[in-house]
């Protein structure tokens, strides 16, 4: 891997420029696909270097099922976790598709059982083969036909499983012009990202019922136009706390977006930071920081790390709860935020699922941290040197592209400066 030093001793005010939001593009990609709108024209307008890596292998996995069946294809997922179990139910529902499915080894060790069981369960009486290599390739013959209409997953590993499904319910609608539903078992992880398939649903015209863990697609209404894109909140919180430290502002941040990650503007405000609205959805924050803050991984798993960085330079400890989440993603990223927080000489204190973040009582010279591979701490990291002034030397620092082709530009855009 290569290794960057981030110097950021040298600031000036920008304003920063986040991707498109890649959880709204890829439920937006999927809808698009089901409903005629493809392709996507905002998708066709942005700057292909700036579009996340899990929008392209999303948008070449739908173009996969997109052409005239009869012939086995294989689709290559990377290390997108989304992506693939998103694809793997589009895959399940389009009749006569027949793939393999391959990915990076992490993505392997990733958990999709539920995804998998769920659609056996449903689709596999009715001709649905679905066959896991160890891990790959996994291989998909879809059926022709369809039984009881009606997918049950457990909710407590990961919202992406039920997500999918209800994806998988808008194709089957269209297909049969019946209802078709996802029944959740137990309780729901990171939920936020479900009301966002849920919303993107609504927003492409399919009525979605829901009451006591059931989501019912249940009629389809074409809109007069196709929805809008929103910038990424997830990006949008680095880039937040980067103007906060520069005094520049931030564009594209949508405060009607239904993201989970838009709850940063709530989360700062507790250590006595402020978001302050402008004209054309820019955004920039205030304040002086007077407190630790407290986040919980049900409600924003994506956003913790990001927390974890202000958490260093904050006058008092900062409280993460319900983090185990937070090992099955790219990374065990609670695992790398206690390795960050480490490196810059601040301590953490793990307690069944809570971790206390306590700050270092004096900034370190430098620091140094490896990405592991997982584009969320390799952005965490630089936003730390850069509300810190404190350089850094960043090893595997391309991960990026993942989420966010255009971050080490935007860095460059308030004077920091990057060297090899």
């Amino acid at each position: 891997m290569s290794q960057i030093h981030v110097d950021s001793s040298k600031l000036t005010p920008a304003v920063l420029t986040p991707p498109i939001s890649k959880s709204d593009a890829q439920r937006a990609l999927v809808l698009a696909h089901l409903t005629g709108a493809w392709p996507l024209p905002v998708l066709q307008e942005e700057p292909e270097h700036f579009l996340p890596a899990d929008v392209h292998v999303l948008t070449r996995g739908i173009n996969t099922l997109r052409q005239p069946p009869g012939t086995v294809r294989d689709v290559d997922c990377a290390d997108g976790g989304a992506p693939f179990r998103i694809f793997v139910t589009q895959a399940a529902v389009t009749p006569g598709t027949h793939v393999r499915v391959t990915g990076t080894p992490r993505l392997g060790e990733r958990p999709h059982g539920p995804l998998f069981e769920s659609l056996r369960e449903a689709l596999g009486p009715s001709g649905l083969v679905l066959t896991e290599g160890s891990p790959w390739p996994v291989e998909i013959k879809a059926p022709d036909r369809t039984g009881e209409p009606v997918f049950r997953v457990p909710g407590a590993q990961s919202s992406q499983y039920a997500s999918s499904l209800l994806l998988g319910c808008a194709a089957l609608y269209l297909r049969e012009r019946r209802p078709w539903r996802v029944e959740i078992v137990g309780p729901l992880t990171s939920a936020g990202y479900l009301e966002l398939t849920v919303s993107w649903l609504r927003r492409f015209g399919f009525t979605v019922r829901e009451q006591e863990g059931r989501f019912e697609v249940t009629d389809y209404r074409a809109p007069e136009r196709t929805p809008a894109m929103p910038g990424d909140w997830s990006s949008l919180g680095y880039l937040l706390l980067i103007s906060w430290r520069t005094g520049g502002s931030v564009e594209r941040a949508d405060l009607a977006s239904a993201h989970p990650d838009q709850a940063l503007v709530r989360l700062v405000e507790r250590a006595g930071l402020k978001a302050v609205p402008g004209p054309d959805n820019t955004l920039r924050m205030t304040g002086t920081a007077r407190d630790g803050l407290v986040a919980s991984g049900t409600e924003c798993p994506d956003l913790l790390p990001t927390l974890a960085a202000l958490a260093c330079v904050l006058p008092r400890p900062s409280t993460l709860t319900d983090v185990g989440v937070l090992r099955l993603k790219e990374s065990d990223r609670l695992e790398g935020i206690r390795t960050l927080v480490a490196a810059f000489g601040g301590s953490t204190h793990l307690e069944g699922e809570t971790l206390t973040i306590s700050p270092p009582t004096s900034h370190p010279p430098s620091f140094s941290m490896d990405s592991k591979g997982d584009h969320r701490l390799a952005m965490v990291a630089a936003t730390l040197s850069v509300l810190s002034g404190v350089p850094l030397t960043l090893t595997g620092p391309e991960c990026v592209e993942k989420s966010f082709p255009g971050f080490w530009r935007q860095l460059e855009r308030t004077g920091v400066r990057l060297t090899s």
